[in-house]
């Protein structure tokens, strides 16, 4: 039985995850902010070899702010926001939130890119900050 599972809106999209989140993060970066109509991204970060994606996904890449090529993904159909991938940690698969079906016990633990939050952003003082990129999560076995 798979630890989580999540789908896009319309179905066309699911996932299976076999394993616990390497870090739950929320991003304020701006480009997270785009997708997520001006509040952060909240995702949580999984092995790449522990997620199994079924269905096509659309996907668009970009070079980020940290220099590092990202590349989100999302179902082609309903628009509906999967996963980020970032060229300098293959060994992660970052899956949003909202596509899986019940992270309940996946709450944030850092808030990055912190120096891109708006003025009225409210974070919650308990997380850990960063300004910008934070090192990466070591891959938990």
């Amino acid at each position: 039985m798979s630890r989580y599972t999540g789908r896009c809106a319309c179905g066309a999209v699911t996932a299976t995850v076999d394993g616990t989140a390497v870090a739950v993060r929320q991003c304020w970066c701006r480009q997270c902010q785009q997708i997520a109509a001006g509040s952060p991204t909240t995702n949580a970060m999984f092995a790449t070899d522990a997620v199994a994606i079924s269905g096509e996904l659309a996907a668009t890449s970009y070079v980020a702010a940290s220099g590092n090529t990202l590349t989100q993904s999302f179902c082609g159909k309903c628009g509906t926001q999967v996963m980020g991938q970032s060229s300098a940690r293959p060994q992660f698969r970052t899956l949003r939130l909202g596509f899986l079906d019940a992270p309940n016990d996946l709450a944030p633990q850092v808030a990055i890119w912190t120096e891109d939050a708006p003025a009225w952003a409210v974070i919650d003082p308990a997380l850990e900050r960063f300004p910008r990129q934070p090192p990466p999560p070591q891959k938990q076995g």
